[in-house]
């Protein structure tokens, strides 16, 4: 799907499934990316850390968040970055959601 030089609402472009994460990206470039997840209930991403900062900005619902140890509750219209090489965790607790994430992969 060719979205360039149109007006999408992020929100349609990805639909949950049941008991899955569904991702898809957006813009993949050398120099980083920005990927829609939809996330059902109960459905996550174990602790890990990416070598550069990355933003994620809730569309839909509201995600849980744990950050060096430290959760965070982030919902809809909510964004947190989430720093270079620092573990973090990402949980669909109260319902699904969906988010953006962009990363830029430049200090």
């Amino acid at each position: 799907m060719d979205i360039k030089g149109k007006a999408i609402e992020m929100e349609s472009m990805i639909e949950y499934q049941k008991d899955s994460v569904v991702s898809m990206e957006v813009i993949k470039k050398e120099l980083g990316t920005v990927t829609l997840f939809a996330f059902d209930q109960g459905q996550g991403l174990s602790e890990h850390s990416a070598p550069f900062d990355a933003m994620v900005q809730i569309i839909d619902g509201e995600a849980e968040i744990t950050l060096a140890g430290e959760g965070h509750t982030v919902k809809k219209g909510e964004m947190l970055i989430m720093p270079a090489n620092i573990p973090h965790a990402l949980q669909a607790v109260k319902g699904p959601y969906k988010m953006i994430l962009t990363m830029i992969k430049s200090d």
